[in-house]
């Protein structure tokens, strides 16, 4: 198989988002199997964090600087993508499984005909081929399997390939883009940041409540424990539909998939439509007054007991070891 690696870096208000720094991290491993080239691809208008790239990757970085770039446009990246591609030769074009990931990868796959896997949890090199794992049925099986295209396309989900600094790396090489004639048939007028809350989907811990909250009001709980550990908060649909919460905080099949080091579910019953979203998580707390809810099937630990006592004293208790 053909074995140049091209990596997309996603940013946000002109920094590099940490989804992608772990993609960039995967492709440096797996190109020391493949010996092949591999750069990494900026679109936009400047870059905040540059230096960080110089921890985890010597690749080769191609920074397509446009002023027009600035805001997410599906043609017009799709279109400076392909063309990188075609110019760089890319066989194995890898990307975050973000909302934008999603949304640009089968875009780019369609342009340079290649098959597309999203959603990938593993990506093995075996007998000259690449086997990606993904979750299929709601997370309740993992499917192995491969793309039979020459060039091929891989979303990786958040928080599931670690953050690897790589030691003795080559100076980073920046090679500056203008591309003529770009497609601004779609792009976004304007990007309006609700808050300056963790995003659910990239952070390490997450604290979701159900409807065993019984109101917006009681969230205050899920907030108080995540602010201790500095997580982010997040929600099972019911709680979204309920209009409790803002659907960027949604975590399930209809929401967003998240795989932290540690997921809190505080009174979520645990249905297939939200486990979907969190099953792959490191660890996994449920805290439930019902002992038969099936979140505790999937759950590492379980607390059986009334939240709206346990959530306070649980957060009292990290707050009061972190004063030591």
């Amino acid at each position: 198989m053909a074995n140049n690696i091209i990596v997309f870096l996603e940013q946000r208000n002109d920094i590099i988002k940490k989804s992608s720094f772990e993609t960039l991290c995967f492709a440096e491993k797996l190109n020391s199997k493949l010996s092949g080239v591999l750069s990494a691809v900026l679109i936009g208008n400047e870059i905040g964090n540059l230096e960080e790239i110089k921890k985890y990757s010597s690749a080769n970085i191609l920074f397509i600087k446009d002023e027009r770039l600035k805001l997410y446009s599906p043609s017009a990246y799709a279109q400076a993508l392909v063309k990188v591609v075609e110019a760089n030769a890319g066989d194995i074009i890898l990307f975050a499984n973000t909302s934008l990931g999603r949304d640009l990868a089968p875009k780019v796959s369609t342009k340079i005909k290649a098959g597309c896997l999203t959603d990938c949890v593993a990506i093995d090199y075996e007998g000259n081929e690449l086997i990606a794992t993904r979750p299929v049925y709601a997370g309740k099986a993992l499917l192995k399997t491969k793309i039979k295209t020459d060039k091929k396309v891989f979303t990786l989900r958040p928080n599931t390939f670690p953050l690897s600094p790589v030691e003795n790396i080559k100076e980073t090489q920046i090679e500056i883009l203008k591309i003529d004639n770009l497609d601004f048939s779609i792009k976004v007028i304007d990007l309006i940041k609700s808050s300056d809350k963790a995003d659910v989907s990239e952070a390490e811990i997450v604290v979701a409540g159900g409807r065993g909250l019984k109101s917006a009001e009681n969230f205050v709980l899920i907030e108080e424990l995540a602010q201790a550990l500095k997580g982010a908060v997040g929600a099972s649909r019911a709680v979204i539909d309920a209009g409790w919460r803002p659907h960027d905080e949604q975590v399930g099949q209809t929401g967003k998939t998240v795989s932290p080091k540690l997921y809190i579910a505080c009174g979520i019953s645990g249905a297939i439509q939200h486990t979907a979203g969190m099953a792959t998580s490191k660890c996994i707390v449920a805290i439930n007054k019902d002992n038969d809810a099936p979140i505790f099937s999937i759950a590492d630990y379980g607390i059986s007991g009334d939240l709206f006592e346990i959530l306070p004293a649980l957060t009292e208790e990290i707050n009061t070891i972190k004063k030591q």
